[in-house]
């Protein structure tokens, strides 16, 4: 299958964007969407490393964390915290902060290309790739820079809110999770538009 920065390259794109976010089905702590541009198909340089992060054990996506930031031509990474989703809701959020991530790119991307949504209100074309952080190298860059930051903003969380155990199961819906808010209640980084802390609010 032929990447889709090679087809967008052969007809004139030359900064071509890669967007994801991570903790879109979290209900703690916040999305973090990261854009990233990296150098074209044919320029050389080794781009290999850059693929979908769920396939990488934390160590694995920390090394290549260092490695996507060494070789983008620009990157951004934007933080929505839970007030916000809570306040615009989980999509608008997530098309919000992807326009954010695009927009301080420097240099500015000239195509888009995102993990399954297409972000409406751009000044530059852009795609919405099924799959896309398998297939496009530029999505699965962004893929791992909003995954290895959002890991670590939870690990930090964890530190501050010692009774949820963040730092395992990094905010998301698990047993231990749903335990420890039945027994401390949820706290003012969860989600509270999300059904389950909802409920117990």
């Amino acid at each position: 299958m032929i990447a889709p920065e090679v087809s967008l390259e052969g007809i004139g794109f030359s900064r071509i964007a890669g967007v994801d976010e991570a903790g879109r089905g979290a209900c703690a702590g916040p999305l973090v969407i990261a854009a990233v541009i990296l150098p074209r198909s044919d320029s050389g340089v080794d781009l290999s490393e850059c693929v979908d992060s769920k396939s990488l054990s934390e160590e694995e996506r920390e090394r290549r964390f260092d490695r996507v930031r060494e070789v983008a031509l620009a990157y951004s990474i934007i933080e929505v915290p839970a007030t916000e989703i809570d306040e615009v809701g989980l999509h608008i959020s997530n098309l919000t902060g992807m326009r954010r991530a695009l927009s301080t790119l420097d240099p500015a991307a000239d195509y888009a290309l995102t993990d399954g949504y297409a972000i409406d209100g751009l000044t530059i074309p852009n795609l919405a790739v099924w799959k896309g952080d398998s297939v496009s190298r530029s999505i699965g860059a962004a893929s791992i820079l909003a995954k290895v930051t959002r890991d670590r903003i939870m690990r930090a969380l964890a530190i501050e809110y010692p009774h949820y155990g963040l730092e395992i199961h990094k905010g998301y819906v698990t047993a231990a999770h749903t335990s420890a808010l039945l027994a401390h209640g949820p706290s003012n980084i969860h989600r509270f538009s999300f059904a389950n802390i909802a409920a117990l609010s």
